[in-house]
């Protein structure tokens, strides 16, 4: 019974997680097109740092820990789940993904961006084609 409410949990912080890498980016797209000092600027920033610091990151550090709880419970078969590997690879490049997000949130927050709002644009289909390809590891599990 408490794998399933770990499950549960691990599901409920992996969608806020994603909901924060999907949205975050999306900010940055009309921070970048924001006058620098505005009102408006000012105002992303808010919204962008306390996106990141009170739910993007706790949301990341649940699915961390609540991921690895069940990896090392007896669900995963370490020599023989190949699909979890490569899972496990994604979901590292996925929380790589979070620390450009924080840097980038750190840089408009300074006032120092540098980037355009089509950069921003196109950072923010990486998560989504990552989500994509676990999701199908977890469900369809190939190797």
């Amino acid at each position: 019974m408490l794998i399933a409410y770990i499950k549960a949990f691990h599901i409920i912080a992996i969608i806020a997680w994603m909901a924060g890498l999907l949205y975050l980016p999306r900010l940055f797209v009309y921070h970048a097109q924001s006058k620098e000092g505005s009102e408006q600027s000012e105002t992303f920033k808010v919204m962008e740092r306390r996106l990141l610091r009170y739910i993007t990151t706790p949301a990341m550090i649940a699915s961390w820990v609540l991921g690895l709880w069940l990896a090392f419970s007896g669900l995963i078969d370490w020599s023989k789940d190949g699909w979890f590997h490569l899972k496990l690879v994604l979901v590292i490049l996925l929380s790589a993904y979070h620390g450009f997000l924080a840097k980038w949130t750190k840089d408009f927050a300074l006032d120092r961006n540098t980037r355009s709002a089509r950069f921003y644009r196109i950072a923010n289909e990486v998560p989504t084609l990552l989500m994509i390809l676990i999701v199908i590891l977890v469900v369809v599990r190939p190797f």
